[in-house]
């Protein structure tokens, strides 16, 4: 038996502004698009191989979702991106106007940046070799 981690779970106030937001910062692409008869959309995002761990956005219907929009984790980071280039991806971010949270921590051991998505959620960026 294999298990292994499918998708993060994101609430959004938007289907079409949330896969604008990670598809134009981060390269993610379209894994899953589909609307039930019921009106109930999947859409997943991610990266390749298209296999791999993705986002799941879920539009907030309840006022108590709606409030926890940007703060699921209550100020805690939501999720940690990888990348192999943190200097590449941390430009395209400042160019795209993406909130820094903490700059740059550049050290022999590690690499990473604390940025926020369009609506708050906290994002780790971490360079991997």
């Amino acid at each position: 038996m294999k298990n292994y981690l499918g998708r993060i779970i994101l609430l959004i106030e938007d289907y079409e502004e949330a896969a604008s937001f990670y598809e134009k910062n981060f390269g993610f692409k379209k894994m899953f698009d589909v609307t039930t008869d019921a009106g109930q959309r999947f859409l997943h995002m991610g990266s390749d191989p298209l296999d791999t761990l993705g986002i799941w956005f879920l539009k907030a219907d309840t006022k108590e979702q709606k409030e926890r929009i940007g703060n699921q984790t209550s100020g805690q980071p939501t999720m940690v991106i990888y990348t192999t280039s943190l200097e590449e991806l941390f430009k395209k971010l400042k160019d795209n106007n993406v909130k820094i949270k903490v700059a740059p921590v550049l050290t022999p051991e590690y690499k990473f940046f604390h940025c926020l998505d369009l609506y708050g959620n906290e994002i780790v960026a971490v360079e991997i070799k």
